[in-house]
């Protein structure tokens, strides 16, 4: 059990991030048979040649801290990520992959060309891999966040954390969390930093190390369903409200922007957006800015009318 104790300085600050690296190191553990896969991902069958980076990731336990660094915010890049990392101290690089519980003889001795290597080979899988998909992973992360901002607002922090995972629980001025580990750290005047991760399932993992920032690192709303497709709206509401209207409005079973619906749906971003109106002029959705984009996500009204219950 790892219990982070919410201090004074601390306790008001809690905040969400989207790490663009974390899903790199996923993806490869996911394919090393090391993480279980979230879902069906017809885009994840093969990983570039990067040995020094797979051996580090086959580990069981503890894969460093470095080689994804707590994000600042739903906004960080990948670009801003890997600049992190080849800026990560030699000192640190060696105590981290000193934890590692696999065999890293194969990596160059000197931590500074070690951390050099691995950062050019996440490198290498971004692109390859993650930089085609990232646009949908990133429209299902900003989507959990936005879910998870709304729970905190309204109900405040148990509430938002009592449906964060089954392993996680405030219970006093403590967040729980129930994972192999026994730590009690002080959450510093950073805050708590969480950080929603498509290749998270089904676990729940906490950054201790000094000297990040605390973070709880948990599995992202709507994964299961991220590549299927949206099932055809009820006929007789395509009739009242047309097929691309019905259409959007099914689809919008998680919040998504107008990009992403239009890239699903093989429409024009302004086509797209003019129904969108259309339907939160209705009451049938709704929308939050978040950053530059702005999500819709269905309205109970929606929801009726979509399951003919109005």
């Amino acid at each position: 059990m790892i219990e982070l104790v919410l201090t004074a300085a601390g306790s008001q600050r809690v905040r969400f991030a989207i790490s663009p690296l974390e899903e790199v190191l996923g993806a490869v553990q996911t394919l090393l048979g090391v993480r279980t896969p979230p879902a069906r991902l017809p885009w994840l069958s093969g990983v570039p040649d990067v040995p020094e980076l797979t051996a580090v990731l086959s580990a069981r336990h503890y894969i460093t801290e470095f080689l994804s660094p707590p994000p600042e915010g739903p906004e960080t890049t990948a670009s801003a990520q890997l600049r992190a990392v080849r800026a990560t101290p030699p000192s640190q690089v060696a105590l981290e992959l000193s934890m590692v519980d696999a065999d890293l003889s194969q990596l160059p001795s000197d931590p500074a060309t070690a951390r050099d290597v691995l950062a050019d080979q996440l490198e290498t899988v971004w692109n390859a891999v993650l930089a085609p998909q990232w646009p949908r992973l990133r429209e299902l992360l900003a989507a959990d966040i936005a879910h998870r901002t709304r729970l905190l607002g309204s109900g405040g922090l148990a509430a938002m954390l009592s449906e964060l995972h089954p392993r996680v629980r405030l219970s006093g001025t403590s967040v729980l969390v129930d994972v192999r580990a026994r730590e009690r750290l002080e959450i510093d005047a950073r805050g708590l930093l969480l950080i929603p991760a498509v290749f998270a399932w089904p676990n729940v993992g906490v950054v201790t190390v000094p000297p990040w920032q605390v973070s709880l690192l948990y599995p992202a709303r709507g994964v299961a369903a991220l590549w299927t497709s949206s099932s055809a709206p009820p006929e007789a509401l395509a009739e009242v409200l047309g097929r691309t209207r019905a259409l959007l409005l099914a689809t919008l079973d998680r919040p998504a922007a107008t990009t992403e619906l239009a890239r699903r749906h093989g429409l024009a971003p302004a086509t797209v957006s003019a129904h969108l109106t259309a339907l939160r002029g209705a009451g049938l959705l709704a929308s939050e800015r978040r950053g530059h984009r702005v999500l819709y996500r269905r309205t109970e009204l929606g929801d009726a009318l979509l399951t003919g219950k109005i």
